[in-house]
């Protein structure tokens, strides 16, 4: 019986056979994330983690509606999917887990995850959130993250809605960062965004700020620079998908309104080398970036006031900031609506 099994086997497709061993779940230290979506036939997406379960940005593909994504995993993480409408979905995860997600693609604010409490909650937590008008979420989400101080979720929303949202409420996000420390001490990343939270304490919130750096063509740039009709400071990195998004939409607009716009980037990428290849070789960005390769102890980030990514300042031809943490699209809408105010 054991040669004929291994005789068989022989025969089979390398491809085939590999789908056999995936078929049969994850490994000890891999966590899967499989799904089917109606009315999604061929398509594809993309996955990131803000908290480093994957490096960079990988590619998912749809095929007949159903797609599977596996990677190896140390520790925990947070994965987020941005689907081809640009919405994204949290999911979370560790080594030897396995989710699956359902729903339709015309309906995508009422998928499902299942698979761990976490996601399970955070289903429950998506669905009541889908009946509210927007002043009443930001109360019932600081109620969840209290009951759930020990998941992944509830450090992906304090992000979500007390941080990267376009009105940031600091002080809250400080309050519950210190909750969130106190189920879990050595979670590093509630670490780092507690010392980022308590510098942000000074940020200066509606004025651009002084401030000089040299970009990554050794020219040194100040808030000088940032004078005309509209000016943008944005924050990025090449793990993360939204803020190269809106790198790439800023490239656009700037081609097409030269000096009305003015804009100062900053790279939290490790390699100054590697950030100057991106975007002076391979982007041609028509502006500064600022690359010291200190990541998120970069100066400028508490200068303008950012914790998180994706991150944008918005200000007008006096220096006063009117928008914050703008999505791809709210940035481009912003923009115009400001150069058709100027005219």
């Amino acid at each position: 019986m054991k040669n004929y099994i291994e005789t068989v086997i022989g025969f089979l497709p390398f491809y085939f056979f590999t789908f056999l061993l995936l078929s049969c779940g994850p490994g000890r230290h891999s966590f899967r994330i499989e799904g089917r979506l109606r009315h999604m036939n061929q398509a594809e997406f993309y996955v990131y983690s803000p908290d480093g379960g994957i490096k960079g940005i990988d590619t998912i593909k749809v095929h007949e509606g159903r797609f599977a994504y596996e990677t190896m995993l140390r520790d925990e993480a947070t994965f987020v999917l941005i689907f081809p409408n640009f919405s994204e979905l949290a999911v979370f995860g560790g080594p030897g887990e396995k989710v699956e997600i359902k729903g339709d693609a015309s309906h995508m604010k009422e998928m499902t995850v299942e698979g761990s409490d976490d996601n399970e909650d955070m289903t429950k937590l998506r669905m009541e959130l889908n009946r509210l008008t927007p002043p009443e979420i930001p109360k019932v989400v600081e109620t969840f993250i209290k009951e759930h101080r020990s998941s992944l979720g509830s450090v992906y929303l304090l992000k979500r809605y007390f941080i990267t949202d376009l009105n940031p409420d600091f002080r809250t996000a400080a309050i519950l960062t210190q909750m969130l420390l106190e189920a879990k001490p050595d979670n590093g990343q509630l670490i780092e965004l507690n010392k980022k939270l308590k510098a942000l304490q000074g940020a200066v919130l509606n004025q651009l700020p002084k401030f000089t750096a040299t970009d990554v063509k050794g020219r040194q740039i100040s808030e000088k620079d940032l004078k005309a009709k509209v000016n943008v400071v944005t924050a990025w990195a090449s793990w993360n998908y939204q803020s190269t998004d809106i790198q790439r939409r800023l490239k656009e607009k700037k081609k097409k309104y030269g000096d009305k716009l003015a804009i100062v980037s900053i790279c939290l990428d490790g390699s100054p080398a590697d950030c100057k290849r991106a975007v002076v070789d391979r982007d041609s960005l028509k502006w500064s970036t600022v690359c010291d390769g200190r990541m998120w102890a970069t100066p400028l980030l508490r200068k303008f006031g950012v914790s998180d990514l994706p991150a944008n300042v918005i200000a007008d031809n006096k220096g006063r900031i009117v928008a914050r943490n703008l999505s791809a699209q709210k940035l481009d809408e912003k923009i115009e609506q400001l150069l058709r105010d100027e005219k």
